[in-house]
């Protein structure tokens, strides 16, 4: 027997848009500026910096495509909706951009290391990574209470989550995809704030082409890990281990009648889970009394985590 309608969306998913937005916003102003102090400079960390910032705006371009196309209405060809569909955007976002943009940084690196130049007007270049610092930390900070805000209220009281833990676990691209890109950029513009320094007041115009190549192998580095995340999320992840250990408590506290052997969890995408249960009523059980029970669960499943929109009931054998 299996019930599909579903129930509310999930109440973080407003605030994993919003760091997408807060992030596109960043990332406009801070290429900009970056290209223009470049063109100016001839800095090729900058440049390098300039075209992780327009690969990181169109990351979240891609992004807020696929998140609307997720949000699609289930139909016939899609009966449980296209909620996976925000993972083959965020694999797209890692192997076209992210990849690219290491790829261009590398090769753009290797180029000035073997001509070095000196940097033209590098208070330009030092004065643009310092602002960008401050427009990508911004976002990043944001990205960081969105993160706190959403372990607080999905994981269990007392188990501390850190930040690379929970990209590892979480299901919404959004939020990791974002965290990711904004801590890779922080450490970008470091870097790239060396090879200017270095280049232009150490003697070394060589650094400024080692800043580059740093750069752009630490975008790599960053596209594996996002691709990593999301190739297990599109293989079909089942739930954290405390939103497991909820639906256990739940059903083990107020539906024990039901005999539930077993729980099988799978997401559907950020806002959405389908939870299949097995179970083994009494025989004494009427079947009047056996679908009150049912629709409790579902009440009781939907109460403890409002992502929960599927639920399949199997008999045992």
């Amino acid at each position: 027997m299996a019930d599909g309608r579903p129930t509310k969306g999930g109440a973080g998913a407003g605030g994993s848009r919003a760091v997408v937005y807060v992030a596109l916003a960043g990332n406009v102003l801070v290429a900009a500026s970056k290209f223009v102090a470049a063109g100016v400079t001839g800095s090729s960390a900058l440049l390098t910096e300039a075209v992780h910032s327009s690969a990181d705006t169109t990351n979240q371009i891609l992004l807020i495509v696929g998140g609307r196309r997720s949000r699609a209405p289930a139909d016939g060809t899609h009966a449980f909706g296209y909620g996976m569909e925000i993972y083959f955007w965020t694999s797209m976002v890692a192997v076209l951009v992210l990849l690219a943009g290491g790829a261009v940084s590398l090769v753009d690196g290797w180029l000035h290391l073997r001509s070095p130049r000196p940097i033209d007007s590098p208070l330009v270049s030092l004065g643009v990574l310092v602002l960008s610092a401050v427009f990508e930390g911004t976002s990043f900070l944001f990205g960081l209470r969105a993160y706190r805000r959403m372990t607080a209220r999905h994981e269990a009281p007392d188990e501390d989550v850190g930040v690379w833990a929970f990209i590892k676990r979480s299901k919404d691209p959004n939020l990791y995809e974002s965290l990711l890109e904004d801590g890779a950029a922080l450490i970008g513009l470091a870097l790239a704030a060396a090879g200017v320094l270095l280049s232009a007041y150490a003697g070394a115009p060589w650094a400024d082409g080692a800043a580059s190549i740093a750069i752009g192998a630490m975008l790599v580095a960053d596209a594996y890990v996002i691709m990593a995340a999301t190739r297990s999320l599109t293989a079909g992840e089942t739930v954290a281990p405390a939103f497991h250990a909820a639906l256990e408590r739940a059903l083990a506290e107020r539906h024990a009648v039901l005999g539930t052997s077993r729980i099988d969890t799978l997401h559907l995408g950020p806002e959405a889970v389908l939870v299949a249960l097995s179970i083994s009523p009494p025989e004494s059980l009427s079947l009047p009394d056996l679908r009150r029970e049912m629709a409790d669960v579902r009440r009781d499943l939907v109460r403890v985590d409002e992502r929960v929109r599927f639920l399949q009931f199997r008999f045992d054998d």
